[in-house]
């Protein structure tokens, strides 16, 4: 199956689902965007990477703001780095905190190597993240779990985004108190009683 143009999500969109459904349709259903201490640095991080350029170093052809898209995966947008190490791009993604222990950046990623492939007809095997509170990469592989799940991902986002309602809130302390979204989320105050699960089951199972 093929998406056309005008239905193509943002590839950020994947990782904002991953990390809360809710805020995924608070920022790209209803456009609400608040920024903390955590957007400001992470908006200062990628700052420095987001002109669009190339360079070349030691043998590596580098390519900042790259234009992404897949119309098999239904997602664009623009990759902070790719690397091209002869004819083999490398997506490097950069991020301001640690390394995750959920897969949200992975996905992210990992829907960057299938543009990757699917632009310029190639394999893309490996990635990296790159993270600001350590300095350091953390290479992906891009194995057949990583690629289900990415896949399996974009079309539950896709689900998300095209029903045009925002799922209830479930309250989680680590995750809800980082978020810039928290005040117009009220995750405390609306999540009780309330099934995000519950509220996507029944959306993906509408639109199946």
């Amino acid at each position: 199956m093929t998406h056309a143009e005008a239905d193509l999500i943002p590839l950020s969109a994947l990782q904002h689902y991953l990390f809360c459904p809710r805020q995924c349709a608070l920022i790209h259903v209803e456009q609400a965007w608040e920024e903390n201490l955590f957007t400001a640095e992470g908006r200062v991080l990628h700052d420095r990477v987001d002109t669009p350029g190339t360079v070349r170093r030691a043998g590596v052809r580098t390519v900042h703001a790259m234009p992404l898209r897949s119309l098999a995966l239904g997602v664009a947008g623009i990759a902070d780095c790719v690397e091209f190490h002869g004819d083999t791009p490398y997506p490097v993604e950069y991020k301001r905190g640690r390394p995750k222990t959920h897969r949200a950046d992975e996905v992210q990623l990992c829907a960057q190597a299938l543009c990757l492939e699917e632009m310029l007809e190639t394999t893309v095997e490996r990635g990296a993240l790159f993270y600001g509170k350590t300095r350091r990469r953390s290479e992906i592989a891009f194995d057949d779990a990583l690629r289900a799940l990415t896949r399996r991902i974009a079309g539950e986002t896709r689900t998300l985004v095209a029903a045009g309602r925002t799922p209830p809130p479930v309250y989680k302390a680590g995750r809800c108190k980082s978020c810039s979204l928290i005040g117009p989320c009220r995750p405390q105050r609306l999540s009780r009683g309330s099934s995000a699960a519950r509220w996507l089951s029944n959306r993906v199972r509408e639109a199946g």
